[in-house]
């Protein structure tokens, strides 16, 4: 218990000197200092892998399966690379939010960041039902792993669907039932007064938008991560790290995302392997190397197939 408190402490450390210090007065975000920060938290995710080993090597945390520390890093980098992968999707939808909105580009960060602390709520309870669920009804493995593989036929067949439109979704046309709401953003304010009358800013709407797509994107990354474990620390700690470098990432990769067209490719790759091993875990356990290296390399083909094509 004292290492899960240790570990949300520093997570909520970590985000209150994001707004509070580097980001305290709204700015746009070039695409320097994204790479800079996504950097950061890509190398900070690699250095607590290594933290995770050194937490089970100590029994710091409940291990009743008795998993090896080699084995828990391995877990966790694992776990963090699909839902890192998997977040590619979720940034080319945030963009479309933004974009439909008319959100200034300096207040995205803001809308981001309070976006992120929803998330670790919400993921956190999808990882704690879904943790007991597989580990109270063993056939639920069986329910999530043809999910995953209904997910990757669907995104292999998908062809050329209506683009998504923020506007006419189901959560604003009954959020503009619920409360007012402004033609335009008021600075970086959520909700301001008309009169009487407290009315939801443009970015109060983009915030519950992706808040909502955020959940939906959960029911494919939650469980692709319980495939790799049921540990509830790995499952959290992985999807956790790859939340928190979304933002930076997003404002990195969101006017490049044409130029990984092929990934997608990747993530059917990922996601249909991942369904597989869910679907055969009673029969057959693939090495945590071949789960690791499967990822890696399908990422890895996915963009530099993507670079190529865009050079010819």
């Amino acid at each position: 218990m004292i290492v899960w408190i240790i570990f949300l402490a520093l997570i909520f450390l970590f985000l209150a000197l994001d707004l509070g210090v580097f980001n305290k007065n709204p700015h746009i975000i070039k695409p320097k200092e994204a790479g800079i920060w996504t950097g950061i938290w890509v190398s900070l995710s690699f250095i607590f892998s290594f933290v995770v080993g050194w937490i089970y090597k100590n029994e710091l945390v409940a291990n009743p399966t008795g998993i090896e520390p080699a084995v828990a890093t391995m877990k966790f980098i694992t776990g963090y690379l699909i839902e890192l992968s998997l977040s590619v999707d979720n940034i080319f939808v945030i963009a479309v939010i933004f974009a439909s909105f008319k959100i200034p580009q300096k207040y995205q960060h803001r809308v981001l960041f309070w976006g992120i602390l929803g998330a670790i709520v919400f993921r956190g309870l999808m990882i704690f039902f879904g943790v007991i669920l597989i580990n109270k009804f063993s056939w639920m493995t069986y329910l999530f792993g043809a999910f995953l593989i209904f997910t990757a036929v669907k995104m292999l067949f998908k062809g050329d669907e209506e683009e998504f439109n923020p506007k006419k979704s189901f959560v604003y046309r009954n959020l503009r039932k619920i409360i007012p709401i402004t033609s335009h953003a008021e600075g970086e304010h959520f909700f301001v007064k008309r009169r009487h009358i407290t009315a939801a800013t443009p970015l109060f709407v983009a915030l519950i938008v992706i808040e909502v797509m955020d959940m939906l994107f959960a029911l494919d990354s939650v469980p692709a991560i319980l495939a790799i474990t049921s540990d509830p620390f790995l499952v959290f700690s992985s999807n956790i790290f790859a939340i928190l470098g979304l933002r930076s990432m997003y404002f990195f990769l969101a006017n490049m995302l044409e130029r990984f067209s092929y990934l997608e490719y990747s993530l059917i790759a990922i996601l249909t392997f991942v369904g597989i091993k869910m679907l055969i875990i009673h029969y057959y356990k693939f090495p945590e190397w071949v789960s690791l290296g499967f990822i890696g390399i399908s990422l890895l083909i996915g963009i530099i197939v993507s670079l190529r094509k865009k050079e010819s």
